[in-house]
């Protein structure tokens, strides 16, 4: 049974004892503050949003990049009854549309957020013609830089393990979002599970990277280590993005016992590092590793313990685990200190009701499916054929999971409700998964998500970017996650309609590349002509027979003829011209290996995501600290364009 019944009694409880949280902000930057400390700041802040007009059950977003401003308001909304619902700050079209769609689904929310953040919101809305519900949220901000004297404390609400905590809005930009509902009662029951199945104690300290948006950063990571009175070290995303090797070097300093990543950290981290040495670094405090929040890579794993070995990083650290943000975050764990276990299968024995042909590792069609554990206290899972049915051990079928710590439902969305929770409680997750001697293997999606660094896209919402776009109307283009044998994430592949000349096709999927990586961040890997789509009885376009017959090589002579019509269409450049353009150049040559990018290409429409802008920006920063913004990258989004604009503000600061 859980040891609290709110939160806030928890956060009560620990601020009683010695735990702290530490914010790293640097290598030689950090703050660290008692959980006394953090309960005295949040009632303060509280004071300012009740004089504000916020009282017990609004909504608020909460909307800012800086970790130590996020919990400090977001304890602040749990010890008013306030309920927080927390929001990214992102570069890209992609996360202030789901901020306004997320803001009129909650009816008239307060948000949380800074200046600077405002007018960018401001901005946006008044460019996508969306003022009118700009306008409302406008009226009921509150920003940051208003709070002045925080010493006087507000008044708690009385509130029960029933009351609402936070609500977490899935991905969704150009659809509308789900926001899931925990209640106090679901997120402490989630923690007494994972604190009995994982054994964390008070000598436990913990360093994450992860947002604290996402649910391993903000549950995983904070509540969780509040609920088990665990040291913490909170070190910005967006640091580790720009500086990988951190992570580590803080791991071995701080030692840390637990921390975590998705698939997409440790690929970026063992990028970073590539043929470099860790100096100093001695990782043998690390007790857990957690792999989760996307599908894991056995491979990608195992490469990762095989590099940081020397550095005393034990094989039995690597914790696969399972879960999602309607869980509460946890759903199965394996046993702590148990090594790494997977299963490797003919990938194309997966469908559901069809049981899991186990092959050699050299086999063809071989892939590795990673142990995942058991269900922790408090949760249930089952897994059912297509009928409804539970299947049996080694056979695929549809995870579905239920307990205390599970929501009840999506915010105002009975639609949604109705799809996924049954009757008694039981909650559909869309994965796929078959068991193995007693332990969970996810096996795959029945949902289509799309999983790119650490992100989650819906092939819908990319093609709605497109829709209105000459050439790539409705029906006409569709977007899949293909993971090619041994890798480890998906790609995003277009598929689109083409008639006519190759060569005018080739702007067409220019522009595509273009519009998803404006909006939405993310890289295109690469755009495949195709003569028909494929589509249901009921007109619903057939994404997964799409990516089959790609994985198959069914599209092979489309992709040559479109190769070497891109390949001329992106052939006659310049050469880079005067210091700076070489410069800038060579940057982007290095962040974009393999992809031919002339001074005058638009670095969106060769492929160039938000996490390459970003590093881009930060070589760039090397060069030329704090002349451009990243920001600018969006707005000079060629090499010609940028080494201009930074010739100029160079220029205009002599």
């Amino acid at each position: 049974m859980p040891k609290y019944q709110t939160l806030t009694q928890a956060l009560d409880d620990r601020s009683r004892g010695d735990a702290t949280i530490t914010y790293l902000e640097g290598e030689n930057a950090e703050k660290t503050l008692k959980l006394a400390e953090l309960r005295r700041r949040a009632l303060g802040i509280l004071r300012h949003l009740q004089g504000f007009g916020a009282r017990q059950g609004d909504n608020l977003i909460l909307h800012v990049s800086s970790n130590e401003q996020f919990i400090d308001a977001f304890w602040a909304c749990l010890y008013g009854g306030i309920v927080p619902v927390p929001v990214a700050v992102g570069i890209s079209d992609e996360h202030k549309h789901k901020l306004l769609r997320i803001a009129r689904q909650l009816g008239s929310p307060l948000l949380y957020t800074d200046r600077k953040l405002k007018d960018r919101l401001a901005a946006f809305a008044s460019g996508a013609g969306d003022t009118d519900a700009w306008g409302a949220l406008e009226a009921r901000t509150f920003l940051v830089d208003q709070l002045d004297d925080i010493s006087r404390a507000g008044t708690p609400a009385t509130i029960t393990s029933d009351d609402v905590a936070f609500i977490q809005f899935s991905s969704g930009s150009t659809s509308e979002p789900k926001g899931v509902v925990l209640t106090h009662g679901n997120v402490l029951a989630n923690a007494e599970g994972v604190q009995l199945a994982a054994k964390f104690d008070e000598s436990d300290v913990s360093l994450s990277w992860m947002p604290l948006t996402h649910d391993m950063g903000l549950i995983g990571f904070h509540l969780m280590m509040v609920y088990a009175g665990c040291r913490q070290y909170l070190m910005p995303t967006e640091l580790f993005v720009r500086r990988a090797l951190l992570w580590m070097k803080f791991a071995s300093a701080k030692r840390a016992t637990l921390t975590s990543s998705p698939n997409f950290g440790y690929r970026h981290f063992l990028k970073a590092l590539g043929d470099k040495t860790l100096d100093g670094v001695d990782l043998s405090s690390v007790r857990l590793i957690f792999n989760g929040a996307e599908p894991i890579s056995v491979d990608l794993a195992g490469e990762f313990l095989d590099r940081m070995a020397r550095y005393g990083l034990r094989r039995n650290s690597m914790y696969t685990v399972y879960g999602m943000a309607e869980a509460s975050l946890a759903v199965t764990f394996p046993e702590p200190g148990a090594a790494m276990k997977f299963i490797t299968v003919d990938r194309r024995s997966l469908g559901v009701g069809a049981t899991a042909q186990q092959v050699d590792a050299d086999h063809p069609a071989a892939l590795k499916l990673a142990c995942e554990g058991r269900p922790i206290p408090y949760t249930s899972v089952q897994l059912l054929d297509d009928s409804g049915n539970e299947v049996g051990p080694g056979v695929v079928g549809h995870v579905l999971i239920r307990g205390d710590n599970v929501t009840q439902g999506y915010y105002q969305n009975p639609e949604a409700n109705a799809a996924a929770v049954s009757a008694d409680g039981w909650v559909r997750t869309g994965d796929l998964g078959l068991w193995h001697e007693g332990e969970l293997y996810v096996t795959g999606r029945s949902k289509e998500i799309i999983f790119v660094n650490g992100q989650n896209y819906y092939p819908h919402d990319l093609e709605m970017i497109l829709q209105h776009e000459t050439g790539l109307e409705h029906g006409k283009v569709a977007a899949a996650g293909i993971r090619a044998p041994g890798a480890a994430t998906d790609e995003l592949v277009l598929f689109a309609v083409q008639r006519g000349d190759m060569k005018d096709f080739v702007g067409v999927a220019a522009k595509a590349v273009h519009l998803v990586n404006e909006h939405a961040g993310v890289e295109v890997a690469r755009v495949v002509p195709i003569a028909r789509m494929p589509k249901t009885t009921s007109g619903k376009i057939q994404r997964s027979a799409l990516a089959a017959s790609y994985a198959n090589g069914e599209f092979a002579a489309e992709l040559v003829e479109f190769d070497e019509a891109w390949a001329a269409a992106h052939s006659h450049g310049r050469a880079a011209a005067g210091g700076i353009e070489r410069q800038i150049k060579a940057i982007v040559d290095d962040a974009l290996a393999g992809k031919h990018v002339d001074v005058d290409d638009n670095l969106f429409e060769v492929g160039a995501s938000s996490l390459t802008l970003i590093q881009i920006h930060e070589k760039l920063d090397e060069l030329y600290p704090g002349a451009v913004d990243l920001t600018e990258l969006f707005d000079f989004p060629s090499v010609s364009q940028l080494a201009k604009h930074l010739e100029e503000k160079l220029g205009a600061a002599q």
